[in-house]
């Protein structure tokens, strides 16, 4: 009775509490992720360098413990234990950042945010996928994802009333990211269920291997690679629309509505791919990301930034939750942990270089150089996953 409920509920109870625990934690990141570009270069007088450096590292060397995170999920048989252990580590450690004074602090401060984000990753989606029926993943994650990114819009709104009334105020912001982040640990421990796995057809517990995958999904990981490359930290994108002229409040603004364009259309995309094949959607977002990119390398007045952005909204609800949804599709579930950390892990150690090229590029070139070669690449991975990428 419980498994035909299951295939006739889309979006199960444990994808909706995960949810809501991204809900909370992104109301907590996204209050904070606007502002560091800001804080880091007005506050802490860090070049754009520093800025590129700052996320780079934070980001690629917290994702190998993504891969690992996965694979011991798989291993244990047990996932909610590392999810706890993620969210824990990032929700205690945003507020300790604003009392930074040097940009390393900072530095040290992204880096176990993204440690928590790396343990909680991969053992989170695998959770998801495993409490979702068959022929529903993109509408799962999709959902997932539309979750999180109202956490990201309510998050930037908080930043931007506190910046309105207090142009200073960002050390207030990072302390007030304790409340929302709280709530979501208690959401996790009451609500999110272990998922019981059927082990009995596997004695033994899966290896850590990258081999015996199906060949779609290392397609699939090259053309994320070569996306990847040129897909440097958000930060650039702040950095640019300030850099044309917005205030620091009219920055944050710009950026929740960004998110509330992704969010609004992450479920329906998610669904669409569910009926339409996940690799048009996929390739397809990836070419809108190039689209976008040309327009931030070309943009010089205000009344663009709000249609790009928009746009930008687009281009992560075409491809964050189908992303994952595509790899649940191709992977057999007992090395699923495994097979997200993989993804995750070469997209994350992909955001060094990028982020590093793109501050150089920036501070090296013209501001606009950074958004002429993300385009380039992302042009580049659209069209080889339309091309080469079987459809699930």
């Amino acid at each position: 009775m419980k498994n035909n409920q299951m295939k006739k509920r889309k979006i199960t109870r444990n994808v909706f509490a995960l949810g809501m625990v991204s809900f909370f934690t992104d109301i907590s990141s996204e209050m904070i992720y606007p502002i560091i570009p800001m804080f880091l270069s007005i506050v802490l007088k860090a070049s754009a360098t520093s800025i590129g450096l700052i996320e780079g590292i934070a980001e690629s060397t917290a994702s190998l413990l993504k891969v690992f995170s996965g694979y011991v999920s798989d291993r244990i048989k047990k996932r909610k234990m590392l999810i706890l252990a993620g969210y824990t580590t990032s929700n205690v450690v945003k507020p300790i950042m604003g009392l930074s004074t040097r940009w390393w602090h900072v530095l040290l401060g992204r880096f176990f945010d993204r440690v928590g984000k790396g343990i909680r990753t991969s053992p989170r989606d695998a959770l998801i996928a495993e409490s979702t029926p068959e022929g529903a993943s993109g509408t799962a994650f999709g959902f997932h994802r539309t979750l999180d990114t109202l956490g990201a819009i309510i998050g930037p709104l908080v930043a931007f009333l506190v910046l309105r009334f207090n142009p200073n105020g960002f050390r207030t912001i990072f302390y007030l990211t304790a409340i929302p982040g709280a709530i979501a640990l208690v959401v996790l421990i009451l609500f999110v269920k272990e998922k019981k796995r059927d082990t009995g057809a596997q004695k033994t517990p899966p290896a850590l291997s990258f081999k015996g995958f199906p060949s779609s999904f290392y397609v699939l990981l090259f053309f994320t690679v070569v996306f990847a490359i040129g897909n440097s930290s958000d930060a650039f994108i702040i950095l640019r629309i300030k850099n044309i002229g917005f205030s620091a409040s009219g920055t944050v603004m710009l950026y929740m509505i960004f998110n509330i364009s992704y969010a609004l259309l992450a479920t329906p995309f998610g669904a669409l791919s569910d009926k339409i094949g996940k690799k048009y959607v996929l390739g397809l977002g990836y070419l809108v990301f190039s689209a976008v990119y040309i327009s931030l390398a070309l943009i010089r007045t205000h009344s663009l930034a709000i249609p790009i952005l928009l746009l930008y909204g687009v281009y992560y609800a075409m491809t964050e939750g189908v992303g994952r949804a595509v790899v649940s599709d191709f992977v057999p579930q007992e090395r699923l942990g495994t097979a997200f950390g993989l993804y995750h892990t070469l997209m994350g150690l992909s955001l060094l270089p990028a982020s590093i090229i793109a501050g150089i590029l920036w501070d090296k070139v013209a501001p606009s150089a950074p958004f002429y070669y993300g385009a380039i690449t992302s042009f580049v991975a659209g069209v080889g996953i339309l091309l080469f990428l079987k459809r699930k």
